[in-house]
Parts: C-alpha cells; structure tokens; sequence
C-alpha cells in the first residue's frame, strides 16, 4: 500500500463526508441483502452477501463467537514455524476452523507493516500511526475475549497491557460506526477483521475490485451489526479459507493476467494469519 493510499485511509469524515455516507446508504445501498447465515458449528456461522447490488460477486463473511472459538495469531516467524502458507493451509497444518490474512508484510515476506505480536512473539514491535488494534487472549480472564480498539477513542497501552495479542492495522469503521477511509480511486479484493455489535470476531473476505472506502460502506449497510473494522491484506494476497461444518473451500483475491483477464490461482502463500479454533472445556 502506498504512502497516499495510507494518508487517505487516516482521514475522518467531517460534516460533509459524514452527509456523502449517508448519501451513498441511502442510494447506493438502499436495499442490503437479508441476512441467511450457515452455522458451521455452535457459535460459528457462514454467510454470504452481494458485493454490489446485482453484481455476481459476493463478499464471504465468518462470524465466531469468542467465548465458543479461540481467535488465534500465527506467524511464519515464531519458532517452529519458518513456512509461508495459504490461509488454506494454514488451516489443515494448525488444525484451524477459518482463517484470514493478519495483516500487510514488509519486503522481508515476514514482517508485519505495523505491530504484531503473540503470547512472547513478537513479529514487529514497532506501533505505527495506524489507528485499530485487534487485541485477544486476555490475561485475566474478567477481561472480554477479544476488542477491536480505536486509538482515537481509548488508550491503547492500558488495554494491550491485558492482552496477550495485538494485531494492528488501518481503521475501516471507527469507534463511532463511521466509515472513516477516504474516497479513492484505487479498487482490489480486501481481507478485513470485524467485531459486531454482540462482541463477536467478523472475518471478512471480498473478492469484488472495490475500494476500500465502497467496500467500507457496503459493510455497514449489510446486516453484519458492524461496529468496528480493520483492514488487513488487499488485491491477490487478500484471502479466506473454511474447514468446518462440511465446508472446505478458499476466497481469493483477483488477479489479472498481462491484458486484464483474471487468472485463477489458488491461496497467495502469507506469513500471518488470524484463524478460529476450537476452545476446550
């Protein structure tokens, strides 16, 4: 992602962005899909959506609930690891339920772009100026399972103190449900992580060329109880990948061959998941 394309995903909607969204609501999305979520497994669910009104594409969307489903982070730098995987194989190696891209990487095909780290590991400990960060595994188990926290709104060194794991990345959906990623005319497949309105973890897989900011606002007209979003990988790196309830498949993202035709591939190998496994009781 470019320096541009970042400076823009940082802007906040004033009075007449706020009044643009709604527009765009209003008119663009005036009619959002029902929702007809698959349940995989007690406390996890499938659904999938239109991308555009009328369009073929859809955007594929697991739903976890975290006291059910241990979100966990995987990285191909902690010890034992040293493999980049597909999200497809992240899940039949490590014996995951679902799995989405974690974040953007460096050139160094390791390296997270901001921080990322996990119970001990720490793949980056360098905080950027992005403004979400999924935090999960609670050291007290008082604490909520997971949080998707908005620097703008709540202090982030106090609650990552509690938590286990931290993945950060650019903020989609604010602390105040507000589409926050300024109009662009860059367009891709994107990966993103979502917590909605019950708490719940959103893995979030959309193969459609959308920017960010029309993919932000279709998200919150659809019946996701979206409240908060962060992006995660964009264009052919972009994935999600099913293993459970009979469901076994993988969501790219698209790319293109040399005169603008798509060309299938399968899962883009990548070197930080975020994935959905199983508690015990």
């Amino acid at each position: 992602m470019d320096t541009e394309t970042r400076r823009r995903a940082r802007g906040s909607l004033g009075a007449r962005g706020s009044l643009a969204f709604l527009i765009v609501c209003a008119v663009g999305f005036a009619a959002p899909a029902a929702a007809q979520w698959r349940e995989l497994a007690p406390g996890l669910d499938l659904a999938e959506f239109p991308a555009e009104e009328g369009g073929p594409s859809a955007i594929r969307v697991v739903r976890a609930d975290p006291v059910r489903w241990e979100p966990v982070l995987l990285c191909a730098s902690a010890p034992g690891q040293g493999t980049l995987r597909s999200t497809g194989e992240w899940c039949e190696a490590e014996g995951l339920a679902a799995a989405v891209n974690a974040s953007m990487y460096q050139k160094d095909y390791l390296t997270s772009t901001a921080h990322l780290r996990h119970d001990g590991h720490v793949n980056n400990s360098y905080v950027s100026k992005d403004n979400t960060v999924l935090l999960f595994d609670p050291l007290d188990d008082a604490d909520p399972p997971l949080t998707l926290l908005d620097r703008t709104c709540e202090d982030l060194d106090a609650a990552a103190a509690r938590y286990r794991t931290a993945v950060q990345g650019i903020r989609m959906v604010s602390c105040r449900g507000n589409n926050v990623w300024s109009p662009q005319d860059r367009r891709a497949s994107v990966a993103c992580l979502g917590v909605d309105g019950a708490g719940r973890l959103l893995l979030i897989h959309c193969r459609a060329e959308l920017s960010v900011h029309d993919l932000t606002a279709r998200l919150l007209a659809l019946p996701l109880d979206l409240r908060r979003c962060q992006y995660a990988e964009g264009g052919k790196q972009a994935q999600l990948s099913v293993r459970a309830g009979g469901v076994s498949e993988d969501w790219t993202g698209r790319m293109r061959g040399i005169f603008g035709q798509d060309v299938s591939v399968s899962g883009w190998p990548v070197p930080n998941v975020v994935g959905l496994r199983a508690r015990r009781n």
